[in-house]
């Protein structure tokens, strides 16, 4: 569970904006940042992706309405799954499980840009590089991280569709 909390805080400190909000009450309050940008790092992209392809003006301007709002609720959620891994014992309502799926597939989001899996063959390949007794590198270690929140993310799903395996 100490895992999963770190990697949490590690992806909300990631979405943080870097600016306060906008000085404009309205405008703070609907979630409109006109100091956004394409984010650096590809790993926000991929948990903030442009909303509009090949149109880069449209997909900055749409990024400007709806990227802090979007931040904060993902912000939220990561944070929620961090407190509701607090519980001893962990049991769940079916929203809050749905909330901690939510926060995992964030997870797995950066750790899929970190690991450069774009494909389902890519991510096939992770199987092979994370073995625990040959996670020695980084590599391996987040191919190994990654399978593991896979995994609990799978289950928790199968659990709230009601198809776990018994």
């Amino acid at each position: 569970m100490k895992l999963l909390r770190k990697l949490f805080d590690d992806i909300i400190v990631m979405l943080e904006p870097d600016e306060a909000a906008n000085a404009d009450p309205l405008a703070a309050m609907v979630g409109i940042d006109s100091e956004a940008v394409t984010p650096s790092d590809s790993a926000v992209r991929r948990l903030l992706p442009d909303a509009v392809r090949n149109d880069d003006g449209e997909a900055l301007e749409f990024r400007r309405l709806t990227e802090r709002s979007l931040r904060e609720e993902k912000i939220g959620v990561l944070r929620a799954g961090a407190l509701l891994l607090e519980r001893s014992p962990l049991t769940l309502t079916a929203e809050q499980a749905q909330q901690l799926a939510r926060a995992m597939n964030d997870v797995r989001l950066v750790l899929a840009d970190r690991l450069d899996i774009k494909t389902d063959d890519d991510a096939a390949r992770l199987h092979n590089v994370a073995d625990v007794e040959d996670a020695e590198d980084v590599e391996s270690y987040l191919a190994l991280v990654y399978n593991f929140v896979t995994w609990l993310q799978e289950g928790l799903v199968q659990a709230l569709l009601g198809t776990r395996p018994a």
